[in-house]
């Protein structure tokens, strides 16, 4: 009686019903998958929470996804154009977030196709994988990476004012932004730079404080994500 309240109405003699507890069991280890990746995301690393709950989901919806057009190349096929929109209306990420993303639908897909034991493999093993890089990468690395922004009065050429200062500690910068500030009277400069290993970073902002006659200056760490997921 159970099996048959979960019968499709369209289904046929020749068609194959999925009995709910394979179902379940399926639906059950990707949720579990889903949550070890939201883990491993989530360890040392900046999130949001509906980020996290999609990594705990998606494995989930991709499995029943794929247990449902499973021998059925139309339905395939018009679930693979729905994915794609989709796709244009979500956000820009980080390379790691679409990384994740491409793993938590792996793994869904693996446990759709019944194949559990290598649904479960294959997290665990991608997982261990984010979780040593993560570990063994110096989260210093980005702290070199800064973005200066400076007021100047008007009366000053802001095209070549700090050529002498800023290659005394960076190793690269560059103007991204000219923006006039106060009527008309000020302007903020804004640098991507990247600082040199050794660089003393009060001694830098002590010479353009000479330099800007001691008006505003902010250092900040460089902005690499547009936005996030």
């Amino acid at each position: 009686m159970i099996q048959e309240l979960f019968k499709g109405i369209f289904d046929t003699d020749f068609t194959t019903v999925i009995p709910v507890t394979d179902f379940l069991l399926c639906v059950g280890v990707s949720l579990l998958a889903g949550v070890f990746l939201a883990f491993c995301y989530a360890y040392r690393s900046r999130y949001t929470k509906s980020f996290l709950a999609t990594l705990f989901l998606l494995p989930a919806v991709v499995c029943v996804v794929i247990m449902m057009v499973n021998g059925n190349v139309g339905a395939g096929v018009a679930v693979a154009g729905a994915f794609s929109l989709v796709r244009f209306r979500s956000v820009p990420g980080t390379a790691r977030e679409i990384t994740m993303l491409f793993l938590a639908m792996g793994t869904g897909l693996v446990a759709g196709m019944g194949y559990l034991g290598y649904s479960l493999l294959f997290a665990f093993l991608m997982g261990l994988v984010s979780l040593l890089w993560t570990r063994l990468t110096p989260r210093k690395g980005c702290t070199r990476y800064k973005t200066i922004s400076i007021t100047i009065p008007e009366d000053l050429d802001y095209s070549n004012v700090f050529e002498e200062i800023l290659p005394q500690y960076t190793d690269a910068y560059e103007l991204v932004r000219v923006k006039t500030t106060n009527m008309g009277s000020l302007f903020r400069l804004t640098y991507d730079v990247t600082m040199k290993t050794d660089a003393n970073e009060k001694e830098m902002i002590d010479k353009l404080r000479c330099r800007n006659g001691n008006l505003e200056i902010t250092v900040s760490r460089q902005d690499t994500m547009v936005t996030e997921l």
